[in-house]
């Protein structure tokens, strides 16, 4: 019996001492276990925090990011549709107004319009916008395509000139309703693809918008180009000697885009045309007095980046009008700065005595800046005319003369 009770003690002890044991190992496998949850808890957390804060730090850097130009889609603004201003109706007079003028004072409020195409690398990005000396900013309807075309083998051509850059972009509106629209619409887009050089916004391109869209262009090149040097704003059927542009404007010395120049054919002492039939007529319902400021004709004129930023801060507290050259006057004038003349700048074309066949001598446009009113094949053959090395003028007419032609 004691026997029995020996061995049954022993065998306790030892299950006793086999779970305690057991237990110990239980409760280590246990904290094991808890202390592996807790590390990896404590690691995850860790990894969300620093991807939270990496997550945060690539939202900021990419606020700061400049827009990538390979995605134009992100440059187009999606501008609510401006309503007509019923209360212009009410003005005096308003009902014996034409349509056009009526329609002008409807929508006069109206400067913010989606844009449908941009050139928003067209001068490397606005930090780069330096590298332009001179941008040539034409305007051109979208059905002018042949005229968009000819441009761009000759003086629009964009290139580097006495060492300096010259880069073109085309600023244009819409034109007709449904297919003809859809149809103007996408040639402008294949024309983009190809030469990235056309800016175009969703507003009736007509001559009483012009001035709206030279608003929308300064607004344009506020963001994408504002260091370049100079501007050349001008139609698209204007024979300009770009080269000698650059000449020009290089030769200025003391100004290099950052003080006022603003040079063309200079008109001044007239007022509003009030005659109906008149493409010029703006009664007095859009414009009160009878005078209007000294300007430079629209056909072409060349300005630095200091006066287009002036006329572009200016334009936000003057109403638009209608004659687009006459309104750059009127921000000039509000401004304190005036326009000045230059003989090269021909927008009225050139007074040549002795007939159309002398007109056409290539001897007169190697010396202008600008002459208005070509045609694509007359701006294309006149290029290249006045690039002959083998061209003497001296057979012609001496400079002095030809200088007395162009003051005529």
């Amino acid at each position: 019996m004691a026997l029995y009770c020996s061995v049954n003690m022993t065998l306790l002890q030892w299950i006793y001492a086999g779970r305690r044991k057991w237990k110990w190992k239980l409760e280590m496998a246990v904290l094991l276990i808890i202390a592996t949850l807790c590390l990896l808890i404590i690691l995850q957390t860790d990894f969300q925090g620093k991807k939270s804060q990496t997550t945060r730090q690539y939202k900021v850097l990419t606020k700061l990011k400049p827009e990538p130009q390979t995605r134009p889609a992100l440059f187009l603004s999606s501008a609510p549709k401006c309503e007509r201003n019923l209360s212009a109706s009410e003005i005096q007079g308003f009902s014996t107004l034409p349509m056009i003028i009526q329609d002008f004072l409807f929508y006069q409020h109206c400067r913010y319009f989606p844009m449908l195409l941009n050139a928003p690398g067209k001068c490397g990005g606005p930090e780069n916008s330096a590298d332009v000396f001179l941008l040539l900013a034409i305007k051109s309807s979208p059905s002018n395509y042949e005229r968009r075309e000819v441009l761009r083998k000759t003086w629009a051509s964009e290139r580097l000139q006495s060492g300096v850059w010259i880069r073109t972009v085309f600023i244009s509106g819409t034109t007709g309703n449904g297919f003809e629209k859809d149809r103007l619409n996408k040639l402008l887009e294949l024309e983009n693809r190809e030469y990235q050089d056309i800016v175009q916004w969703d507003f009736n391109d007509t001559f009483f918008n012009l001035t709206l869209k030279q608003i929308l262009f300064l607004e344009w090149m506020e963001r994408f180009c504002p260091d370049v040097h100079f501007l050349l704003n001008g139609d698209d059927d204007i024979f300009a000697n770009t080269d000698n542009m650059v000449e020009y404007l290089m030769s200025l010395g003391d100004n290099d885009g950052s003080k006022h120049l603003f040079i063309g054919h200079l008109i001044q002492n007239v007022g509003p045309i009030r005659h109906p039939a008149s493409k010029y007529y703006i009664p007095k319902q859009v414009h009160k007095s009878d005078r209007y400021p000294p300007y430079c004709g629209g056909g072409g004129f060349l300005l630095s980046r200091y006066s287009s930023r002036v006329i572009y801060n200016m334009s936000h507290s003057i109403p638009l009008l209608p004659i687009d050259d006459v309104y750059m006057g009127m921000c000039l004038e509000k401004a304190g700065l005036a326009p000045r003349s230059h003989i090269g700048v021909r927008t009225a074309g050139l007074n040549v005595p002795s007939g159309q066949q002398e007109a056409n001598n290539p001897c007169y446009y190697r010396e202008v800046l600008l002459v208005h009113r070509f045609l694509p094949q007359q701006i294309f053959i006149m290029w290249h005319e006045i690039q002959r090395e083998d061209l003497d003028c001296a057979k012609r007419t001496t400079v002095s003369e030809q200088n007395k032609i162009l003051m005529e």
